[in-house]
């Protein structure tokens, strides 16, 4: 199993990194503190290429018996190590795992434009705690190349590839009237698989085809929703 992971730091990532030079688009990197310290390399391409390493936490583990002072350790040492990593502290915050006081622990913490803990929404929305306001960007498990990995999921790139397509398709039409926004989620391990790199391939070039598309990281969606939708007072 070991060894299933460790094909994404040895060949995945560098796999993904080279598509989307090629294809010359950003993305968001969602990245675990300590294994970056462990593959610094990655952290540097990434920031030299232009891409956004948000943090994933320290240690991918759950996170629902810590305290809101573990926690904050946590997120403390996983800011540390992927600016040490990447020269630049992380903006944006995901755990993807239990955790009954992360909202709060990145609030406190501080330096966050945003996190990304919820799956409610097509948009970035504004919540508040107590009177600060915080803005969530929203993942999506719905096109995620997880689903290779768990039941019922994806067996073939054709049934991905036709998946990101139709999400795709509605939220573009839908974006004439209205903003919309797509995630796509992918793991080094998985989609730097050779099959799965060409699938998404033909999706990125699916998406440059159209007119009027912005591939962004969140850090760029987060600066532009601050500007243009601000979190409006009580």
């Amino acid at each position: 199993i070991e060894s299933l992971y460790e094909f994404g730091s040895r060949v995945g990532v560098w796999r993904l990194l080279s598509l989307f030079a090629a294809h010359r688009l950003p993305f968001t990197a969602f990245a675990v503190g300590m294994a970056l310290e462990r593959n610094p390399e990655v952290a540097r391409r990434m920031f030299a290429e232009g891409h956004e390493i948000a943090s994933h936490g320290w240690r991918w583990i759950n996170y629902k018996d810590f305290t809101l002072e573990q926690e904050l350790d946590h997120m403390k040492k996983a800011v540390k190590a992927i600016t040490a990593s990447a020269g630049k502290a992380p903006v944006g915050w995901y755990t993807g795992r239990f955790g009954m006081h992360t909202l709060e622990a990145v609030l406190k913490h501080g330096g966050f434009l945003y996190s990304s803990d919820s799956y409610a929404d097509d948009l970035p929305y504004w919540v508040s705690v107590g009177k600060t306001p915080h803005l969530v960007i929203p993942y999506t498990l719905e096109v995620n190349d997880m689903k290779f990995s768990v039941a019922p999921g994806f067996s073939s790139g054709d049934g991905w590839l036709q998946a990101m397509k139709d999400s795709f398709d509605v939220l573009y039409a839908e974006g004439a009237t209205s903003p919309k926004m797509m995630s796509v989620g992918l793991h080094c391990r998985l989609a730097g698989r050779p099959s799965r790199a060409a699938t998404l391939a033909r999706f990125l070039d699916y998406v440059a085809s159209k007119p009027k598309v912005w591939v962004a990281t969140r850090e760029e969606i987060a600066r532009h929703w601050i500007k243009e939708h601000p979190a409006r007072t009580a």
